[in-house]
């Protein structure tokens, strides 16, 4: 299907893990041209989804009254048959850990289990969700994912405007976990690592000195010309699908030298074809960060013979 023939009219139904990102997502498809109505009792979806009339998102998970995961499933059957409209179910996700930490800092409990430990609501809710995850059009994991980048892809995948593919190039580190979003990944831990240049330690691949010395390996000419050559055919196909963006993620070990350095010279190629593109270095400053922090430390942890 082309971008200039998606369905006039979608539902969404938008769920996931409290802490997630619903009501940002939800947010994100208004400004993309949806009506959206947040908590909506699945009781009630079959009539709001007749009395519309344009793209509608309905935010819909475990604190909804009269939530059960099975009979809502059941419900999105029934209407997609009655009305053959797409309907399709956005997935909010984050790792345990992270969510936990989020209603630490706001010192609320978790609605799925006030009474009890934060950790424990947290599994009930994921086991009473798990048949809306396994059945997502999107399944989406919000543990590293910006405010913005939630946004640039709920837009791009849902937005109603026809536009051209945009390719969204993203460096991260893999000690930090890979981008779950990303479409396309490529690794490039084979390049010499300036990590372990004392001069170069501190610095990015942005600065000249980095990228000097990446440019010096041998490895790197082949493999752009080589990567380059894969993804040129590739953007067009994408976009004749109907895919409005494409996440390519570079990945190196701690995401501050290799990584961010290829991905400048993938966005200056980008650049040079005319294509529409932003840039994300997901880990760069966290890994320099920790770095300084390890430099600072290593002083007093240095009592070796």
């Amino acid at each position: 299907m082309s971008a200039h023939n998606k369905p006039t009219r979608r539902v969404l139904v938008v769920s996931g893990m409290s802490g997630a990102g619903k009501s940002s997502a939800l947010r994100a498809l208004e400004d993309a041209g949806f009506e959206t109505v947040d908590n909506l009792p699945v009781a009630l979806l079959s009539a709001v989804v007749a009395a519309g009339q344009g793209n509608l998102a309905v935010g819909i998970d475990a604190r909804t009254r009269d939530f059960d995961a099975d009979a809502l499933l059941e419900t999105l059957e029934k209407l997609r048959a009655a009305t053959s409209l797409p309907i399709g179910i956005v997935f909010l996700d984050c790792d345990s850990e992270i969510l936990t930490q989020r209603f630490s800092e706001t010192r609320r409990p978790h609605p799925s289990a006030e009474n009890l430990p934060v950790s424990e609501g947290i599994e009930l809710e994921r086991r009473l969700l798990a048949p809306l995850s396994e059945q997502a059009e999107l399944r989406l994991d919000t543990s590293r994912l910006s405010a913005p980048d939630l946004r640039r892809i709920l837009s791009g995948q849902y937005g109603t405007e026809a536009r051209p593919l945009r390719v969204f190039l993203m460096s991260f580190g893999y000690r930090y976990g890979l981008p779950r979003d990303a479409d396309l990944v490529f690794d490039v831990r084979f390049l010499k690592n300036p990590h372990y240049i004392p001069d170069l330690k501190a610095k990015t691949g942005l600065e000249r000195p980095v990228g000097a010395y990446i440019e010096a390996d041998a490895a790197l000419a082949p493999f752009l010309e080589h990567l380059t050559a894969l993804l040129d055919p590739l953007l067009p196909l994408y976009e004749a699908e109907g895919k409005s963006y494409l996440t390519i993620a570079v990945g190196c070990t701690g995401g501050q030298h290799r990584s961010v350095y290829v991905v400048e010279r993938l966005k200056h190629w980008l650049a040079d074809k005319g294509a529409s593109f932003s840039v994300r270095h997901r880990d760069m400053e966290a890994n320099r960060q920790a770095g300084d922090k390890a430099a600072v430390q290593a002083p007093g942890a240095s009592a070796l013979p």
